[in-house]
């Protein structure tokens, strides 16, 4: 299936040292409004196309884009892939706000395309591992979780973090979708929440690159601590901070039978830990599968469209997970819980032979 990327920023390097090897792909354009750097990143990666996006979304041969560009304009760019009657593959989050993430669906279905979002981390060895473990239930039903995403903010090491610190990022926007949609694939969809945020700086000073030393606005909150109800019963406690000094990634599960803590779901090959009730020691589970990375979601996506099945990693759970972000950040500015209107049908396991790399189209 002919891919074309729209962005050519750091993370476009990610995917396209793997889409470029993926025998079910064919990596045609890449563009970008500095054409500039899409050349240069076409000339790395043996990509024969490069220009600007209106070049690129009048190439036919393409059939799915993938939408590298900023939170801000996610959506934006998504409603020209779709009028140009092309699928989507977007960066998360889906969109920044309920009604432009509606919009959007409701145009892909109205032109008979589909709209799949990241994280595809999900799809990869160590969450699916981990996925079926649960599944299997070697640690019972499933009966909360804990959630802690605590570092000092991205800004010591990124070259350009002010959109890390502006709306539609933040902790809570640009990592919490990697623990939220593993939640939800864990123990269903979300039915409540409540939460409380904070500012600790109003400015940081990025650390590194060309920019180094330059002070810049912090526009949203770096620390969310929410409570989230599971319409199954469950639920769990989530930190999301750029406050803490001490680093930590985890996810824990509690179940009737053991717990769990699970491989950090922004990763696609770590182990996860495993305790059964009354064990004193951890059972290893290592990850099982391929160990390709990012991009893994946008060849799920090319063999459910060729197979007429719904893909995995879809713009509905996408957006599930968006309206637990808004309504996480509405609870922590009205001290009061908030209920989700949304719902979505939990992704099944893949095969565990699944292989993105393999030529299957």
């Amino acid at each position: 299936m002919g891919v074309g990327i729209i962005g050519a920023g750091v993370i476009s390097s990610q995917y396209l040292t793997n889409l470029t090897t993926f025998a079910d792909l064919d990596v045609l354009f890449i563009a970008d409004l500095d054409t500039d750097r899409a050349r240069e990143r076409a000339e790395e990666f043996g990509i024969p196309g490069h220009g600007t996006v209106a070049e690129l979304l009048a190439t036919a041969e393409v059939e799915v884009v993938v939408n590298l560009t900023l939170p801000s304009v996610h959506v934006e760019v998504g409603e020209q892939i779709v009028a140009a009657g092309k699928h989507v593959w977007s960066e998360k989050p889906l969109a920044l706000d309920r009604e432009s993430g509606q919009a959007l669906l409701q145009a892909a279905d109205a032109a008979g395309v589909r709209v799949a979002c990241a994280p595809d981390t999900m799809l990869g060895a160590s969450f699916q591992t981990a996925l079926r473990t649960v599944r299997s239930g070697r640690i019972g039903d499933v009966l909360n979780a804990l959630v802690l995403l605590q570092s000092p903010g991205p800004e010591a090491w990124h070259p350009s973090p002010e959109f890390l610190f502006d709306v539609g990022a933040g902790p809570l926007f640009d990592i919490g979708p990697y623990y939220l949609t593993a939640l939800v694939h864990l123990l269903g969809p979300v039915a409540r929440v409540s939460a409380t945020s904070s500012i600790a700086r109003p400015t940081r000073v990025i650390g590194s690159g060309p920019k180094a030393g330059t002070e810049f606005p912090v526009n949203v909150p770096t620390h969310h601590a929410a409570l989230i109800e599971f319409a199954g019963g469950g639920a769990a406690q989530a930190v999301f901070s750029f406050e803490s000094s001490i680093r930590r990634t985890l996810l824990e599960l509690t179940g009737t039978a053991g717990s769990m803590a699970v491989a950090d779901p922004n990763g696609f090959d770590k182990p996860s830990d495993l305790w059964e009730l009354g064990a004193t020691e951890a059972e290893v589970i290592e990850a099982s599968g391929s160990s390709a990375t990012r991009g893994v979601g946008v060849v799920e996506l090319a063999r459910a469209i060729r197979a007429g099945v719904p893909e995995r990693a879809s713009g509905e759970l996408a957006y599930h997970v968006l309206d637990v972000m808004i309504s996480i950040s509405e609870a922590a500015e009205t001290r009061q819980a908030v209920g989700l209107a949304s719902t979505v049908e939990v992704p099944p396991l893949l095969p565990e032979d699944w292989d993105p790399a393999a030529a299957t189209l």
